[in-house]
């Protein structure tokens, strides 16, 4: 890493090329050219014949975020997408076989006083005043029941499943509207400067030359910038992520789609299935050390529902995160600078954080400030996304395959191991500023996972037990009474934003 980059090191950036498309690409020339357009050049070089890993269809709710940023119509992003609504996660086997639980996107409750809802519910339960958690979270009442609305005044939290094709597609037609120009063909080199080291073009294979000021690199697992030309090495975190392979398909609708995301554990790895209007994208996830590619494709094929509409496609990847997302004048994002691995769909919520970073640290010419916090948000999102999705695997009861006791016998991060032993004993959780998951998705992945805290906050016993009753008793009353004034899912979707069938 060069540390002496300064304001001479780079010209003035006017020229920005995006190498790959895909989500990372085309989210990236959506927010920049509908955000910076007027004052950039922006060039989105791609080949049709290098395909996208293409799963990305499961996400969370900060895209609405990033459609609202860039003035994206949901109706129009929906019924283009083939898209539905998810309210959360289904986790099935994941504590034990034939236990399921939901992480829903919603608040449980709420908060009284100095203490979360949770000390409240605990105190309730202890004193058989309360029933299930689930029954104080509109979002997990509404998934279980396959109901949804949009409510006033934001009043359900949402993501998204939608096919990542056609998102592609449809934010390469808005970048094209906001003056983002496209450029077929496959990288033959990077050119890079013999002075500084930034990258100065692109060398396609026909020849020509693609020339920047700043570059993103969004190639995937290649990394042909970030990596190769720039040299950035990459932090391995397989030794808490075991699994390194996938499969994905596409099969026929067989049944309404529900607004939740399911994640359905096996012996040596999960499998997902993500319902969209007109069909369904299923995924298997394993470890290829614990299972050949062969029983994994049987296993997969043999759980499937539906006809398949697309043979199945093998991804591999290895955990981890670049050691710098930004070096020089190259920002990695999506695969090329990280990939943890499905489970929380959150690798758009990544690219997103990603561009949104750079945007508000977006350079007139490239400096080492800029850099520096840059890699230090990211990197800090990045270990909180990863702490998250390893604890399920360290909260599983699971020990029926030597997948998971290989599992339950591994060691985790520090900042992991503080975050349960806290919530273990004092029914506690911490949110840090800017950190994806709030303090209610560790709260339900944990006592989903098993976990009961020992004791809870003494505010919760200030009030008398016929208080807690009535407290516990209107929120358990207006999330029911909410839930069940909603439409079925689709029934919704239909009149919302019926999507043509493929």
């Amino acid at each position: 890493m060069n540390n002496h980059i300064n304001e001479t090191s780079s010209r003035d950036v006017k020229r920005v090329v995006i190498a790959g498309g895909g989500t990372a690409g085309w989210m990236a020339a959506a927010a920049i050219s509908r955000v910076l357009g007027k004052t950039l050049d922006i060039t989105l070089v791609e080949s049709e014949e290098i395909g996208t890993v293409g799963v990305g269809e499961a996400t969370i709710p900060t895209l609405l975020s990033f459609h609202r940023m860039i003035d994206i119509d949901e109706r129009e992003y929906m019924a283009a997408t083939q898209g539905t609504i998810k309210l959360g996660i289904s986790f099935e086997n994941w504590l034990d076989t034939d236990h399921r639980y939901i992480h829903s996107f919603g608040f449980s409750g709420k908060d009284r006083g100095a203490s979360g809802f949770q000390h409240f519910w605990l105190r309730g339960r202890k004193e058989g005043l309360a029933s299930g958690y689930e029954d104080y979270c509109l979002e997990l009442k509404a998934a279980l029941a396959d109901r949804f609305a949009h409510l006033p005044h934001g009043g359900i939290n949402y993501a998204y499943h939608m096919d990542a094709s056609l998102y592609a597609k449809f934010l390469r037609q808005f970048s094209e509207r906001h003056g983002a120009k496209r450029i077929e063909g496959k990288i033959a080199d990077v050119v890079t400067d013999a002075a500084s080291g930034f990258i100065t073009a692109l060398t396609m294979e026909n020849g020509d030359s693609i020339e920047g000021d700043f570059f993103i690199d969004c190639t995937g697992f290649r990394a042909l910038l970030i990596g190769k030309a720039l040299g950035v090495g990459f932090t391995d975190w397989s030794h808490w992520l075991f699994n390194d392979s996938a499969l994905a398909t596409q099969t026929t609708a067989v049944r309404d789609a529900v607004p939740y995301t399911r994640a359905i554990a096996g012996k040596s790895g999960w499998q997902w299935r993500i319902p969209l209007q007109h069909r369904v994208g299923n995924g298997i996830v394993y470890s290829s050390r614990h299972i050949s590619d062969d029983e994994a494709r049987a296993e997969f094929l043999g759980g499937l529902e539906g006809d398949v509409i697309k043979q199945p496609w093998p991804i591999r990847f290895q955990p981890g995160q670049r050691q710098q997302c930004w070096e020089k004048n190259c920002v990695a994002l999506g695969l090329a600078g990280s990939f943890i691995e499905p489970l929380e769909s959150t690798t758009i919520h990544l690219i997103q954080r990603g561009i949104v970073h750079l945007l508000q640290n977006f350079p007139q010419v490239v400096t080492r400030p800029a850099i520096d916090e840059y890699n230090a948000r990211l990197d800090e999102e990045l270990q909180h996304v990863r702490d998250f999705v390893v604890m399920h695997y360290h909260l599983s009861n699971r020990r029926d395959s030597p997948y998971w006791r290989e599992i339950a016998e591994m060691g985790i991060p520090s900042t992991l191991r503080h975050r349960i032993e806290l919530f273990r004993e004092t029914g506690t959780v911490f949110h840090v500023p800017g950190e994806l998951f709030g303090e209610n998705s560790w709260i339900q992945v944990m006592m989903g996972q098993g976990i009961v805290p020992k004791r809870y906050h003494p505010t919760a016993d200030v009030i008398s037990p016929a208080e807690l009753q009535r407290f516990l008793d209107d929120i358990r009353a207006s999330v029911q009474g909410n839930a069940q004034r909603m439409p079925a899912h689709m029934d919704y979707l239909r009149s919302y934003c019926p999507a043509p069938k493929p």
